[in-house]
Formats: C-alpha cells, structure tokens, sequence
C-alpha cells in the first residue's frame, strides 16, 4: 500500500481533501500543517505549502523524511502558455523547469542549474496515463494536456513574458511551485505527478481573469485528485 503526498501551495487548493479525510492527524512542521490520514482506503499525507518554490521544495522534503511517502501528487492552478489549452483545462506535467534559472553568465543554458545532471525533472509515465484516463472520464467536457509544467517565483501577467516562456522552454503552463517540488523529488528518486487546472491565460488580462475562475480551476483538480486517489488503491 502507498502513502500519498498532496501538496497545494494555496489552502483553497486542499481543503476539501482534507475535509473527506478520516484518521487524521495534524502535525505542525516548518509553519506547515501536515494532514496525515486516509481517503478512499489510502494512506495520504496532505500539506499547504505556501506559495513559491522554496516552500515547495522544503514541503517535499519533510514528507520524505517524516513521512516516508512513496509518491507524490502536487495539485492546484497555473496560466496557459498556449492558445489550445483553455481557461478550466487540465494540464499533467510531463516534465517540469524552473524559468528563472539564469546561470547563462557561466555559459549554462537558460533553464540549467549549474552543476546539476538533470534541471529538466520528468514525471512518472504511470502516474501521468492514469491521470490523463481519470480526468477524461470525471472531466470529459474539459481538455485534457500533457506537456511541461515551468516554474518561477513570478506570477505572470504580461503577453510579451508569456511568449518568452514559450519560445525558450517550450512550456503548456507557468506556475510558482511545481518544479522545485519535481527537483525535490528528483534528487530523492521519488515519483511525482503535477496537476494544474488553467485559471488565467498568463498574459495581460490574467489578473482579472484569475480571480473570476480560481475557484472553476480548483473544483476541477479536486474532483480529478478524488477519483485518481480511488484508482491508485486498486
């Protein structure tokens, strides 16, 4: 049986989860409170992070070192970085890199962390059918994208950003966490799956947009988490 990490950087983005959970024990640990209990028959381990990647990474760290979970799932809302993909899809990370990694003064590559193996961290193809199946079947009037996730501590609301971020990393969605909490993953060989439900579409009329569909976007990562939790326990 596996126990599950879930971590939203916003409390909007678990309460719910939370709220379904039974046995559960709260535990207070780097200003973070850890949900520990289960859902559906499984083991889950379910954390606010705060929003950033520091936050992220160190979230991830304490549920591998406290917790020993064998997975973990992080779940919330981003901005699409494509035409095709809607305010309301669903994005699952193929891959994610942090866009604010800028060592080119070294001569590394935007994106590379100097002295790393790896500084693009590639989710779990298992994790990411699964998902991709789920939310067909709980979600069909959405669509559904596979691609990568980028991360940085800025939340993006300028077109001309926006086309930077895809012409150089090639991304779907631009978030604040996800890739720092794949690279705390990565570093401690542990399978993880990003879930990202559009809330805005990263350019001028983000803000305005975000506030209107937040809660849209989190209706619908948290119906898909539910059904993915059940299909992890068969």
């Amino acid at each position: 049986m596996k126990k599950i990490g879930i971590i939203g950087a916003m409390e909007e983005e678990i309460k719910r989860i939370k709220e379904l959970m039974e046995d559960v024990n709260i535990k207070s640990i780097a200003s973070m409170d850890f949900y520990e209990g289960r859902l559906e028959g499984v083991a889950l381990v379910v954390v606010r992070s705060g929003i950033g990647k520091v936050n992220g990474a160190l979230c991830t760290q304490i549920l591998v070192d406290r917790y020993g979970v064998d997975l973990v799932i992080n779940t919330g809302v981003a901005g699409s970085l494509r035409n095709e993909i809607d305010i309301a899809d669903i994005v699952l990370s193929t891959d994610a890199l942090q866009h604010d990694v800028d060592a080119t003064g070294f001569g590394y590559e935007l994106g590379v962390i100097p002295r790393m193996e790896q500084s693009i961290f590639e989710a779990d193809p298992e994790l990411i059918t699964l998902a991709k199946s789920v939310c067909k079947r709980v979600l069909p009037g959405l669509g559904v994208h596979t691609g990568r996730i980028v991360s940085g501590d800025q939340f993006i609301s300028d077109a001309n950003k926006k086309e930077w971020l895809v012409k150089s990393f090639n991304g779907y969605c631009t978030e604040m966490e996800g890739a720092a909490i794949a690279q705390a993953a990565y570093l401690n060989k542990l399978p993880f799956l990003i879930i990202r439900a559009i809330s805005d579409k990263a350019d001028n009329s983000a803000e305005m947009a975000y506030s209107e569909f937040e809660a849209i976007a989190i209706d619908n990562t948290v119906l898909l988490l539910k059904e993915l939790i059940k299909e992890l326990n068969k």
